[in-house]
């Protein structure tokens, strides 16, 4: 079966499955999107892998275990998804130590936050791509081209809710500055990545 790679599109806040989110991947050389539900400490990770300027005071569990195998020469080459079972996606880590390659199982939003810090490609395998993957049309005067194109609007509207930014409009970018090294101490990482984007905008 062929492998395709994937890239990470973003993270949504989903309302319809509490303290849920919503891992968007996307086909490197398609459109398709692979929606996958996480839990709230994965997005969390995740999150602060792809923002590179929020750095925790203390390694979370997946800035651990990359610690720990740094440590041992202990590499993950890459990602796949390759089981998707009633709604739930398996995946492994491919790794590699002293040139001998492994193989582990392991939970794909804990997959995918692994790769994030090695740097590693994500995979999925085309059947499972074909079955899960779906089209996002962002122009929603088109005509709809099959029964399986879905708008983007339906599915925040359907399934996922877009985490709403609090308004930080008012605050100066002194006090900005103050609430964000004060998130990242109390280590609430989405507050941060907020304010994080407010003071980009100024």
């Amino acid at each position: 079966m062929s492998l395709v790679r994937l890239k990470i599109k973003g993270i949504s806040y989903s309302q319809t499955q509490n303290g849920a989110y919503a891992l968007i991947l996307n086909e490197v050389d398609g459109e398709r999107k692979l929606p996958i539900v996480i839990g709230a400490f994965e997005a969390q990770s995740i999150a602060i892998a792809l923002e590179k300027e929020i750095r925790p005071p203390r390694p979370l569990t997946h800035d651990l275990f990359k610690n720990f195998a740094d440590r041992f020469d202990i590499v993950v080459k890459q990602v796949i998804i390759h089981k998707l079972v009633d709604g739930v996606f398996y995946s492994s880590l491919i790794c590699e130590r002293d040139k001998i390659e492994e193989i582990i199982d392991a939970r794909t939003s804990d997959a995918i936050a692994l790769a994030l810090r090695f740097k590693a490609p994500i995979f999925t395998y085309k059947n499972i791509l074909d079955k899960a993957g779906i089209y996002l049309k962002v122009d929603p005067n088109k005509d709809e081209e099959d029964e399986d194109s879905i708008l983007i609007e339906d599915i925040i509207n359907e399934e996922l809710e877009l985490v709403d930014t609090d308004d930080y409009n008012s605050h100066s970018l002194e006090e900005l500055n103050n609430l964000l090294d004060e998130a990242v101490e109390n280590e609430d990482y989405e507050t941060a990545a907020k304010i994080r984007d407010e003071i980009s905008k100024r």
